[in-house]
């Protein structure tokens, strides 16, 4: 069965207005699934969406949530981030196909698809989401900034807002393409930043392996920090993004179309994936190798390892780690508006300017600086938090994926159904669990 047309472009539309396609891309996509390009420079004009997806998966809220698994546990929860990065995967690749099969995002889905009171709870629980979300990646760029130059808090928090402006300038001036090309420069840095740590972290090969292929877990404590690594992995508010970023880019015309989409689009997740999932082992294996395996297991905040970084490698390795933190919070911080903006039009079809909710989903992070909590703590936090946005995103994203009359040629197979379910069933379950931990302790 043939899936509803994609709606045509109007100047009016939201989501077309905060995730503008550039002609050029548009020009060399329709030149590869002609078959004129082929090998890499078929795929080149589709990569783009999952990087900046991906960007989610290595926000601040990783850092503290990564750093203190290693320094409290070593390698042993490897596999969680091993695990959580192939979710990741199967979840995004959802989000694609998605947009790709019926020309809307996930939320605009959910409000063709579900009654108005659903639709206005998913919305709420969205927005909430979103904003714990941004004030982690708010917070990471501050504390970035704080350890690099010895900025207050506060002023820093400051200057970060100035930086994501100007980010969010060069998607709204230059087009998207541009503020793609940035956020994969930062993206860069990341990479760069943990590739130099990790040469002097001294890792110990037989404890990767094991961390990565026996599961283990030792008390509550792990557990608690195994949710957290699965909610600053898997991030609710990019499943959405995700969607919105494939609806438009490369509109297919026909069910075969739409099929080599999709496999460029698969193949644009799983470079991006792929590399998010190695920055965030080479996180905990940073702090396995430097702080756990010196008898620092007390490491637990940004702070913390900036200065035993110092103390134990150098100061080279304190300013890289700096510059990482800085470039995720940066980074991650201009996605989180942008999710931001297409949550509230898919829903509820509203939207604010770009720059105003910019401004006030900057408020609730000066506010925590302003007050002087420890921001390290509420980054931790915040990731908690965020695992119980997931399955909110990923049960409607798989209900829809399986449905013929949305999807088409594009329905997902029962065995890949299947494995979505199961993935669900695992985050609720360490949902659950994460909630009676709560109220117990």
């Amino acid at each position: 069965m043939t899936p509803p047309p994609a709606r045509a472009l109007t100047v009016d539309d939201a989501v077309g207005a905060a995730l503008p396609g550039e002609a050029r891309v548009a020009e060399a996509a329709e030149r590869s699934l002609t078959g004129e390009r082929r090998g890499i420079r078929a795929v080149w004009p589709f990569l783009g969406p999952a990087f900046i997806a991906a960007v989610a998966y290595v926000d601040p809220g990783n850092f503290a949530t990564n750093i203190a698994a290693g320094a409290k546990y070593g390698y042993m929860l490897l596999w969680v981030i091993l695990a959580a990065n192939l979710m990741a995967m199967l979840i995004q690749t959802f989000s694609a196909k998605l947009g790709i099969a019926t020309g809307m995002n996930l939320a605009e889905v959910c409000r063709d698809q579900f009654p108005n009171p659903v639709t206005v709870a998913l919305w709420v629980q969205a927005e909430l989401i979103a904003m714990a979300t941004d004030l982690a990646e708010f917070l990471g760029a501050a504390i970035g900034l704080n350890l690099l130059f010895g900025v207050p808090l506060l002023p820093a928090g400051v200057i970060t807002g100035v930086f994501a402006f100007a980010l969010l300038a060069l998607q709204t001036r230059g087009g998207f393409r541009h503020m793609e090309a940035a956020i994969v420069c930062l993206v860069g840095v990341i990479v760069v930043g943990f590739a130099f740590q990790m040469l002097h972290a001294d890792p110990s090969p037989s404890g990767i392996a094991h961390g990565l292929l026996v599961p283990t877990f030792s008390g509550t404590e792990s557990v608690l920090l195994a949710s957290g690594i699965l909610g600053a992995t898997v991030m609710p508010h990019v499943i959405y993004l995700h969607s919105a970023l494939t609806q438009r880019r490369v509109v297919g015309r026909t069910d075969e179309q739409r099929r080599r989409i999709f496999r460029f689009e698969r193949v644009d997740v799983v470079i991006a994936m792929t590399i998010a999932g190695l920055v965030n082992m080479a996180m905990l294996i940073m702090a396995a190798g430097v702080f756990h395996a010196n008898g620092l297991t007390g490491v637990d905040s940004i702070d913390k390892a900036y200065d035993e970084l110092g103390n134990v490698v150098g100061g080279h390795a304190q300013t890289m780690f700096a510059v990482a933190l800085l470039a995720s919070g940066l980074s991650s911080s201009s996605v989180g508006t942008l999710a931001g903006q297409v949550v509230m039009q898919g829903f509820i079809r509203r939207q604010i300017p770009l720059f105003v909710r910019r401004a006030v989903t900057m408020a609730p992070a000066l506010l925590v600086l302003a007050i002087g909590v420890d921001p390290s703590k509420v980054l931790v936090l915040s990731q908690v938090a965020l695992s119980f946005g997931i399955p909110f995103a990923l049960l409607p994203l798989v209900i829809f994926c399986r449905n013929r009359r949305l999807m088409g040629d594009l329905t997902n197979r029962p065995l890949t159904t299947a494995a979505a379910v199961a993935v669900a069933a695992v985050i609720v379950s360490l949902n659950i669990f994460l909630l009676g931990q709560t109220i117990v302790g």
